[in-house]
């Protein structure tokens, strides 16, 4: 049965204007149609292959997840972390752990519970109260008085949590702070 309908179309496959006699109709011939249906075959195929590898890559982090004790190894391939950032852990002792003959092993638990803990905010710095720059030292000022050099100085200050104070292009410190730690401490620098 013919039918008198022509109707313009564009092909799927190889995006081609023809004439087509039915409006459902998607490919201009029986090659581009045969060629439509290998490609999703093939595209098909892909995302199969694609699904069972990332399985397969997935697989090791799931049996890991269903083992009750792990070693130092598999808690550093279950939470993707370095071996060496593990036993930082475990050092600070937030990883509790049990030695059993020559191998470390850690609860499923505990390392779960490394999750659990809020983050703790942040504590608002301790603002000091601004020294009148008169009683300040600037850095320079300090290296000529004292025998200590710039990196001394800037960690003598680090360490101490020393108040300091910018001003254009000086930073001031305190002369009380300074005086006494360097007269009573002159190993410090």
């Amino acid at each position: 049965m013919s039918s008198n309908l022509r109707v313009t179309r564009i092909c799927e496959y190889c995006k081609n204007a023809w004439e087509a006699r039915k409006t459902t109709s998607r490919y201009c011939s029986d090659i581009c149609s045969k060629r439509a249906y290998k490609d999703r075959q093939k595209a098909e195929k892909i995302a199969r292959s694609n699904e069972q590898t990332k399985q397969v890559i997935e697989k090791p982090i799931t049996d890991l997840r269903a083992h009750e004790f792990l070693t130092v190894d598999e808690s550093a391939r279950l939470v993707r972390i370095s071996r060496r950032t593990l036993y930082r852990l475990i050092e600070r002792g937030e990883l509790s752990t049990t030695k059993l003959s020559r191998r470390t092993v850690i609860r499923r638990a505990d390392i779960d519970r490394l999750f659990d803990v809020p983050i703790a905010a942040p504590k608002p710095a301790e603002v000091a109260s601004p020294v009148d720059l008169a009683d300040c030292y600037t850095m320079k000022e300090i290296m000529q008085q004292y025998p200590i050099s710039e990196k001394a100085l800037y960690d003598l200050i680090r360490r101490n949590k020393i108040p300091r104070q910018k001003k254009g292009w000086y930073t001031y410190v305190p002369k009380s702070i300074i005086d006494a730690l360097l007269i009573t401490n002159p190993a410090n620098a």
